[in-house]
């Protein structure tokens, strides 16, 4: 894909979730300066507020957008001949859905490299409970997802594992009143690592599938167990199958497979949507359906097992 020559950085996150705080302090870093124009597009108004003339001295220019409908490409366009933007920054609404930002076509040259989202952790359970579509939305496909004022601990290995579902290779950062949260998810894990085989309920499989994909180095030979169900994805060799389960990302009507690449020569025996208990080696390769590496078994037992009706949750 060709490198857009304006690049679109598309900052998400409910109303008070830092979205001001962070990129005050980012456009102000000597990292992130260009020689030309910055368009920083405001579609909110929250406590903080940029100083127009600090602004000035990093080639900032503002625009605030007052109401949703006043976003349109036509109004892009006008932005990109009044400034000849070198780079544009979005901070979005919180209310408004980010997918109709994302659909939008964009000005000649536009094209968005990177997407952000942050997180109030004191609501944030709050905003999960009722807005939980939002929520969905902001953090779908962002490279960074930053939760802020972490006065508990407790939660946020659920926090982080809700984000993981939506976008797999997202950065969680959490941090506190003094700056970044260390060393927290070390042991957070509900099965013995150091067992001859990993055996993985199915309550636990969720935290299994995400912690597989964060702390690769924990499970690289290791012999895991567990309970899925058989998908064999148009393209797939008839040796290999994926088995997972479908975790509820949004809504009843909003629901994700999880699931790993398996190698089996008994693979072309099974039948898609068979409930099946798996042992197999963890291992991880380059894999297409992945996009980079990722894990990727190789079965040593199967056998059939019981449906498990209900779906896998992360909060």
């Amino acid at each position: 894909m060709t490198e857009p020559d304006v690049m679109v950085y598309l900052m998400t996150g409910f109303l008070d979730s830092g979205k001001t705080e962070f990129l005050k302090f980012t456009l102000s870093q000597e990292y992130f300066q260009v020689e030309g124009n910055t368009l920083l597009i405001l579609c909110e108004e929250g406590e903080e507020e940029y100083d127009p003339q600090e602004m000035l001295e990093y080639n900032v220019k503002i625009e605030r957008v007052r109401e949703q409908k006043d976003l349109t490409e036509a109004w892009l366009e006008e932005m990109d001949c009044k400034y000849h933007p070198e780079r544009v920054v979005v901070e979005y609404n919180g209310m408004w859905k980010v997918s109709e930002f994302e659909q939008m076509k964009l000005p000649e040259g536009w094209g968005i490299e990177q997407k952000l989202t942050t997180v109030d952790a004191s609501t944030f359970q709050m905003y999960l409970t009722n807005l939980k579509p939002l929520f969905v939305e902001m953090v779908r496909d962002s490279e960074i997802v930053v939760f802020n004022r972490c006065a508990d601990r407790k939660p946020l290995a659920g926090y982080r594992r809700s984000v993981k579902v939506v976008s797999p290779r997202a950065e969680v950062i959490f941090e506190d009143e003094n700056g970044e949260v260390e060393n927290i998810f070390e042991d957070d894990v509900p099965y013995d690592l150091d067992a001859p085989v990993i055996e993985v309920r199915r309550e636990d499989y969720g935290i299994w599938y995400v912690d597989v994909m964060d702390h690769p180095d924990r499970y690289k030979g290791k012999t895991v167990e567990f309970t899925a169900r058989v998908l064999k994805p148009k393209g797939f060799p008839s040796k290999v199958f994926m088995p997972g389960r479908m975790a509820m990302t949004c809504c009843a009507d909003d629901t994700t497979f999880l699931g790993y690449v398996c190698k089996s020569a008994y693979a072309p025996k099974l039948k898609k949507g068979q409930w099946v208990k798996i042992r197999a080696k963890i291992g991880f390769a380059r894999v297409s359906v992945y996009g980079g590496v990722g894990p990727v078994l190789e079965a040593e037992y199967i056998e059939d097992d019981e449906a498990i009706e209900e779906l896998v949750y992360f909060n």
